[in-house]
């Protein structure tokens, strides 16, 4: 029986990992996907989170990768911590088989247990509606995707005490190796 385990990247992990995103966002117009650079730009910034780069380890394999990052959300009254998830990729030979939901479910409860309290992501709505996420727009967010409309996500997570204020609203500012996506 095929072990699926769950876990935080460790930095052992970087090759198997970019290989995973390598494989995942091939594309015959470049060499290196854009979503490689993004994660390898993403680990020396400000914006790295450990606990919350998550992979998929199938059969003892690496096979699966959900990163939150640690984003802005900027507003009149001031600004305000949030996440972004993204990329998220499951190498070819192991997709359509639920590796893909379980390593972003695994990232966002990993969030909500760190007490974050919203992730936004740019994505197809179908797929990330199975976890909750929802137009952004309607949470109050904008960003330079809001243009996009329904692909503009937030996931509001479960408050860790009860009281706390409202999820941020406002502009979200990504770190800047975004702009290169």
């Amino acid at each position: 029986m095929t072990t699926l385990r769950l876990r935080p990247e460790d930095p052992a992990d970087t090759g198997a990992v970019r290989r995973v995103l390598a494989a995942a966002f091939a594309r015959p117009d470049v060499a290196i996907p854009p979503e490689v650079r993004l994660v390898d730009e993403l680990r020396g910034s400000d914006a790295w989170l450990p606990e919350l780069a998550m992979v998929a380890e199938y059969g003892g394999e690496i096979v699966g990768y959900a990163l939150l990052t640690r984003v802005v959300v900027c507003s009149d009254g001031g600004s305000a911590a949030a996440l972004a998830l993204g990329p998220v990729a499951v190498a070819p030979h192991r997709q359509r088989i639920g590796l893909g939901s379980a390593v972003v479910q695994a990232a966002v409860e990993a969030a909500t247990e760190l007490g974050e309290r919203l992730v936004v992501v740019l994505g197809d709505p179908a797929y990330y509606r199975r976890f909750g996420f929802s137009r952004a727009d309607r949470l109050g967010l904008t960003s330079p995707w809001s243009g996009l409309g329904e692909p503009w996500q937030a996931l509001v997570l479960p408050p860790s005490a009860s009281g706390e204020p409202a999820p941020p609203q406002g502009e979200v500012l990504f770190p800047p190796p975004w702009s290169k996506v």
